[in-house]
């Protein structure tokens, strides 16, 4: 069981109110317009024009002089065209379908890890719509993990490759409406964010210098709210090209947090939790529970 978690307080003191869960109808739809757009990405001019061409044919012979052939009329029988041929499933074929691989990416293997991968007992405390923060493309298949229960995930990393690929595997899984993922400079700026779970590769920080690290490190506790959840991963098959970082080169920044170190493994290197200390202020709602 977990609390209700606000999605985050902005500097200026307003509290957004949380974003209500999607109904599977949107996921549906959203999952029609991806697969909708990625046919006109891939077609070329030519045949869009074709399909244009046919669209206005069938529905000439179907207006009867009923109603003006408007562009918008035009745009949305293009796409029942396309949908035809792309032989796009009903709503309640795609929603049988739908519900069988959701419930396989709530599975760690799914995802490459098995059950003693020290993001997974988070998971289950998730709500609907609780923001979490993935540092590291390296964390890609936890960061979905993440968003198949529901959570709103933001992916940062440096890379633009990294996150190309991100987005196209978010895409792939029909995750792409709880995941975002973006490029940012590391140390220089950071999305107004407060995130009630954070989940770091240490190597995507390795070509920081020690305080630039230590420095964003501080600023997404300050943002976490208390009993918020820290999380240095073990180390992954990351970039080769990435300096390699060990998890316990992140302790040190964590004095005063409450650290448990998790895994199936006893070495150094198998990462650790960190959860942040209640404080007065903090109305009992604010994080997680950490208390189970």
């Amino acid at each position: 069981m977990l609390t209700s978690v606000p999605l985050h307080t902005t500097k200026t003191g307003m509290t957004p109110v949380r974003r209500a869960p999607r109904s599977l109808k949107q996921e549906y739809q959203e999952f029609i317009l991806q697969r909708l757009e990625e046919y006109k990405n891939t077609v070329p001019r030519a045949e869009l024009l074709k399909i244009g061409d046919e669209a206005v044919r069938e529905l000439q012979a179907s207006a009867q002089d009923q109603y003006l052939l408007t562009e918008v009329l035009l745009l949305e029988h293009v796409d029942r065209i396309i949908a035809r041929r792309l032989r796009l499933p009903s709503f309640p074929r795609w929603r049988q379908k739908h519900r069988a691989l959701r419930e396989a990416q709530r599975e760690p293997t799914h995802w490459g890890f098995d059950r003693g991968h020290p993001i997974v007992p988070w998971a289950d405390r998730l709500e609907p719509g609780d923001v979490i923060v993935v540092l590291g493309a390296a964390a890609l298949g936890e960061a979905l993990y993440l968003a198949a229960h529901d959570a709103e995930v933001f992916l940062l990393d440096q890379n633009l490759g990294a996150v190309e690929a991100a987005e196209g595997r978010a895409v792939a899984e029909q995750l792409a409406g709880a995941f975002q993922a973006l490029v940012i400079n590391f140390g220089s700026w950071f999305p107004d964010l407060s995130p009630t779970l954070v989940a770091i590769a240490p190597g995507s920080l390795g070509q920081l210098r020690a305080k630039q690290r230590a420095s964003l490190i501080a600023d997404l506790q300050v943002r976490t709210p208390s009993g918020g959840v820290h999380l240095i991963l073990p180390p992954a098959n990351e970039n080769r090209e990435v300096i390699p970082l060990a998890p316990e080169a992140f302790q040190s920044l964590y004095q005063g947090w409450q650290v448990q170190r998790g895994g199936s493994r006893r070495s150094k290197r198998s990462g650790f939790t960190a959860i942040k200390p209640p404080r007065q202020h903090d109305t009992p709602k604010s994080a997680l529970n950490v208390s189970d």
